[in-house]
């Protein structure tokens, strides 16, 4: 019974579940299993099949997709609350990316056979998992935008925005630090000339490392992004 009420209290964590029945939420604990990932382990891999719902309890992810000669391009960070895989289990298809643990993360998996019921029995989780999917294509979207008419400063200043956000003082910042490969990787260039791009915001003021390791990103980042 306690393993129910402990699968019961993580439910109550992930907001995809918030809207189903006290019934529905009972049955679903029952089939969920925990999982654990260590850095670098991945969560799917793309072009294979997965027949579970993963859900972020606990850290954070990358999703990654790579060409045959290995060269890779990040697509996505993914936190606590976000699920993986969901278009393989809808469309039976391959994931189109792998989903790599970047510190240790806590998932829940949800079978394929529960994920699908679920969906049927409950109109606005169904909505939400729809929601969901149009804001990746509309993530999509902006990201082929950006490679097809920002140059790499435009596309630099971009990533950097989308991972800043407000502290408790009112400046913006990005609190984990970004690694230049990791950068190149988000912006379709190499890490020399990131390193480059980067090295120029800082010295005319568009960003700042702090002595904590986050960086103050100043308001005008935003007209380098229009711009590019």
């Amino acid at each position: 019974m306690s393993t129910i009420v402990s699968n019961l209290e993580l439910l109550r964590r992930v907001p995809l579940f918030s809207m189903l029945t006290a019934s529905q939420a009972e049955a679903v604990s029952n089939a969920i299993v925990k999982a654990r990932f260590k850095r670098g382990e991945s969560i799917v891999e793309q072009g294979k099949k997965s027949n579970a719902l993963s859900i972020i309890l606990t850290g954070r992810a990358r999703v990654m997709t790579s060409d045959a000669r290995g060269r890779e391009v990040i697509l996505a960070t993914m936190h606590p609350g976000d699920y993986i895989g969901e278009m393989s289990l809808i469309d039976n298809e391959p994931h189109s990316a792998t989903v790599r643990a970047e510190i240790q993360i806590d998932v829940l998996m949800l079978g394929r056979l529960e994920f699908t019921r679920c969906l049927s029995e409950n109109s606005s989780m169904a909505y939400a998992v729809m929601k969901g999917l149009v804001q990746r294509l509309r993530h999509a979207d902006s990201k082929i935008e950006s490679l097809a008419l920002m140059d790499v400063y435009g596309r630099v200043a971009k990533a950097l925005l989308e991972f800043s956000s407000p502290d408790a003082r009112g400046d913006t910042i990005i609190r984990d630090k970004v690694s230049r490969q990791d950068l190149a990787k988000m912006v379709g260039a190499s890490r020399e000339m990131v390193s480059r791009v980067m090295k120029d915001l800082e010295e005319r003021g568009f960003v700042e490392t702090r002595a904590d390791g986050s960086m103050l990103v100043k308001e005008r980042l935003n007209g380098l992004e229009r711009a590019g």
